[in-house]
């Protein structure tokens, strides 16, 4: 199967009948393209929420929208449920009665408390897959429903936060070798060894994609989207930016820790095992030849992109010491995770240490935090520092080119802003400056110019 190809097809691109007619000319237009994971569909301009909050929604009987102050009860998103799907079988005028009155009975099944968000959340994909399937037959494309349950993808009872078994890439396999035509797979969820369904974090339906070339040892997995691939800096706040044609899985890695969102790492980390290239392509605009990820290439570049992270905090602890004492940093990430706080460096001297954390994570926590440390680590100095912007250039070509950091700092500088935390990372092909967040915008600009413009 190495000239297979495997497609993932966001949210954004199974939207509307509109979007899945792009899909299905898609796949059409190469017979390579033999397996489609498709996600829910996404939010259109008659829908302000994801279908897959709705499903939550119901779930947690409207508790889900009530933490986020909107009036919507678990009936409403019943009916928009339900609404949507009748919505793509009438537009894509397919037969899907049956599915309506599957998808009905699914959202009304009693399901134990701890295991039903998992089960609801994974019915967008699991009927839009059914959708899309009947689809393309309709369309004179061979094509076949193929669930999780009918593949073997078996996960762990790890709800909310799936991981596969490795037995599912021998049964996939062996399942997917034996269809004729094109396998549509929903995306975003696995079965347990009892029968249940447990779905993968949030953004999901990319491992699908992932762990699906993985098992298949396919020739490349595209990854369409709604854009036009991996951009050097976000475009919200430097238009000008361009796509990056090429990069390596661990530019990408160290892109998408600092801040760049577009595809799910985890996705990644099979392909990168066998070298499986990933085109990411946007539905949308064919003409664009997107971003290929690949194991190595030659640079043309320096820095090939910069990452932004915004509401960091850090906390600074002083103690004679501390850096060199076995354990001392262990011991203090210990008490943070304890309160699930999801820490970004930790930076560290002779005499004292920086953590760096998610601001967001740290609501009604940092008293308490700064409680424990005081009383079991009795430092000479503790404090916290909130809104800090941690910028993060990238690009195997910085290795070898000295000199980069310093040209950095000295466009920073020339903005006369001031730098409150400089760190490298280890492989030579990263490094990251942090300030406080209203310089941002402008330090973002003096680095784009400086280092990739």
């Amino acid at each position: 199967m190495k000239s297979s190809i495997v497609c993932k097809f966001g949210g954004s691109s199974v939207s509307c009948a509109e979007q899945i007619t792009k899909v299905k000319d898609i796949v059409s237009q190469n017979k390579e393209r033999q397996y489609v994971v498709v996600s829910a569909p996404g939010k259109d301009s008659s829908h302000a929420e994801k279908l897959t909050d709705h499903l939550i929604n119901i779930a947690t009987d409207g508790k889900h929208f009530r933490l986020q102050h909107k009036d919507i009860s678990a009936q409403k998103s019943y009916n928009e449920v339900v609404g949507k799907f009748k919505k793509l079988i009438a537009d894509l005028s397919i037969e899907g009665k049956d599915v309506i009155e599957k998808l009905g009975k699914d959202l009304k099944k009693p399901v134990p408390e701890e295991k039903k968000t998992d089960f609801l959340a994974s019915r967008g994909e699991r009927y839009n897959a059914e959708i899309i399937s009947r689809y393309f037959n309709k369309q004179g494309i061979l094509a076949e429903l193929v669930l999780p349950e009918d593949m073997g993808l078996l996960v762990s009872e790890d709800f909310s936060n799936a991981n596969v078994i490795p037995v599912s890439y021998r049964n996939i396999r062996e399942k997917l070798t034996s269809v004729e035509g094109v396998s549509v797979i929903p995306g975003f969820y696995g079965i347990t060894a009892k029968g249940d369904v447990a779905v993968f974090s949030r953004g999901g339906s990319d491992f699908t994609g992932g762990e699906i070339a993985f098992a298949i040892e396919a020739a490349l997995y595209e990854n369409w989207t709604d854009t036009d691939g991996i951009y050097q800096v976000d475009p919200r706040h430097i238009a000008e930016a361009k796509v990056i044609p090429r990069l390596t899985y661990k530019e990408i890695r160290l892109l998408s820790s600092k801040g760049f969102d577009v595809f799910h790492y985890d996705a990644m980390v099979n392909c990168k095992k066998r070298n499986i290239p990933i085109h990411i392509r946007n539905t949308n605009n064919l003409a664009s030849e997107g971003t290929i990820i690949v194991s190595e290439r030659v640079p043309e570049e320096v820095v090939v992109g910069i990452a932004r992270k915004d509401n960091i905090a850090y906390l600074y602890v002083e103690r004679d010491g501390a850096g060199e004492t076995i354990g001392f940093v262990h011991d203090l990430l210990s008490v943070i995770k304890d309160y699930g706080i999801e820490t970004c460096h930790y930076p560290t001297d002779r005499d004292d240490v920086a953590i760096l954390l998610n601001q967001d994570d740290m609501v009604g926590t940092a008293e308490d935090i700064k409680e424990i440390i005081e009383k079991d680590f009795k430092p000479d100095t503790l404090e916290f520092n909130y809104n800090i912007t941690i910028l993060s250039p990238v690009g195997i070509g910085m290795k070898n080119h000295p000199g980069v950091i310093a040209e950095a700092a000295t466009a920073l500088k020339e903005q006369n802003i001031n730098i409150e935390i400089i760190n490298q990372g280890p492989a030579q092909i990263s490094f990251h400056f942090g300030f406080q967040n209203f310089y941002a915008d402008s330090a973002l600009q003096a680095l784009y110019e400086r280092l990739i413009k």
